[in-house]
């Protein structure tokens, strides 16, 4: 089938909402943390309890009365209804427009996909809360480097087929950047910061956990006292695990095996899940207590280049910024499996729905925060970032929404047989310009109105 590269900017909405630079005043900031943890009641039968509490987190930039909320869900990801269902109301609650947020799960795999129903009311409270604390405040800039995560992707070298597992070669970029909110005095009132890997060190103990972003959020937290918030921005992490799993990997061995005795076979399926691990299996007990201890261990690490930054690598502080939004929405070609198989042979295919990607660019001065409501392969971002003419930018995937997609994988990413690409609803040659151009084109859409 033929790639579709007529739709490279296919835009069916656009919606703007700017703020000229004569409109300028100091800025103010507030933040805010609110617990979102599932009860006993609300978790499913394949949830055993809980590991960690999982958060909604928002920051709140105010500039003479025009406002954006940067606001993150500990959560699998951003379904659509919930994403209109907050912006209708941060709009029409507290006066931030739609264009003016970054709603965006962490991707922890550790939270029932069935979402509680008072995660609106939640999310929302989180931002009223934040708004409620605004003060005079400066914003910094920032990045640095870790190294916990890894390309996932790899050619097997038992079977020369593609499968998952540590690419030390693969592309990785490994750059967290960090957006710093301080009082005018310098003392922190939060913290944005991007990175890109999944969130899946707990995924097998069947307990809700916020994984490796909440290990982050609460360790920069406890570091710079109670009241910092600390706000996960999830990066383009579709093909990017941590970098110690094996842990996972062997629990998966051991489910498979448990699967066999009852005569069913999931050796190639999505990772096995939905029936809870024989803890008194000691070598079960074993790897799930060093799950728990890794996923500290990782949080402690990306949170600690965090502070690195924070306290070494910002640039001048800024103390105004003109407030700039924009979205758009591109179209795609889509496409329908018809096998099945989760990695290994190449996938058979009919011509599927369009998809549709809803593309956000928030402007807060000179910094761009670019937002797509997918799964994003690592080297997107990295494009995205090499050609945006200005410094401070970063992409921000699983936000405002869910796109019909899957997995996003670059162009090039096509030819493999991974798990991402066989179950990706992407038609090859189409997605990695409409996201990267895309978002070029907002970035300067916003830029020009403030000149």
């Amino acid at each position: 089938m033929k790639p579709v590269m007529k739709k490279l900017l296919c835009c069916v909405s656009l919606a703007v909402a700017l703020v000229p630079l004569s409109a300028l005043a100091d800025l103010r900031v507030g933040a805010a943390r609110i617990d979102v943890t599932p009860t006993k009641e609300q978790l499913p039968p394949s949830y055993l309890g809980v590991n960690d509490p999982v958060y909604a987190r928002a920051i709140v930039i105010d500039n003479d009365g025009t406002r954006a909320a940067l606001i993150t869900l500990d959560a699998g990801g951003i379904p659509t209804p919930l994403w209109q269902s907050v912006s209708e109301r941060l709009a029409g609650e507290l006066g931030i427009a739609p264009e003016h947020m970054l709603l965006t799960a962490t991707h922890t795999h550790s939270v029932p996909r069935q979402q509680a129903p008072d995660y609106v009311d939640k999310v929302v409270e989180s931002v009223r809360s934040a708004i409620s604390k605004l003060q005079p405040a400066q914003m910094a800039w920032g990045t640095g480097l870790s190294w916990i995560n890894v390309n996932r992707n790899l050619i097997n070298p038992a079977t020369g087929r593609w499968g998952e597992g540590p690419n030390y070669e693969g592309p990785s970029d490994k750059t967290v950047a960090v957006l710093s909110f301080a009082t005018t005095a310098g003392e922190p009132i939060a913290v944005y910061y991007n990175y890109a890997v999944h969130g899946v060190i707990a995924g097998q103990l069947d307990e809700v956990s916020g994984d490796i972003p909440g290990a982050t959020s609460r360790y920069i937290e406890e570091s710079l006292g109670e009241d910092v918030v600390a706000v996960w921005s999830l990066g383009a992490a579709g093909d990017q695990n941590p970098i110690f799993f094996e842990q996972t990997y062997d629990l998966r061995k051991i489910r498979i095996a448990d699967y066999a005795k009852r005569g069913e076979d999931i050796s190639n399926s999505m990772p096995p899940g939905g029936t809870g691990l024989d803890r008194n299996n000691p070598d079960v007990r074993r790897l799930m207590n060093q799950q728990r201890q890794m996923l500290l261990t990782l949080g402690q690490m990306l949170g600690e280049e965090v502070l690195h930054v924070l306290d070494r690598g910002l640039e001048q502080p800024r103390t105004v910024a003109a407030i700039s939004g924009v979205q758009q929405t591109i179209t795609c070609a889509g496409r329908q499996r018809t096998d099945q198989g989760r990695e290994g042979t190449p996938g058979t295919y009919t011509e599927g729905q369009p998809v549709n990607m809803l593309l956000s660019m928030l402007q807060l001065g000179d910094v761009y925060l670019g937002g797509v409501n997918a799964e994003i392969f690592n080297p997107i971002a990295t494009r995205f970032k090499t050609e945006a003419p200005y410094k401070h930018s970063m992409m921000v995937t699983l936000t405002n929404g869910t796109a019909n997609s899957g997995y996003v994988p670059h162009d090039a990413a096509f030819g493999y047989n991974t798990f991402e690409v066989l179950s990706s609803r992407l038609q090859p040659g189409c997605a990695e310009n409409s996201i990267v151009n895309g978002l070029l084109e907002l970035m300067d859409t916003t830029s020009s109105k403030q000149r």
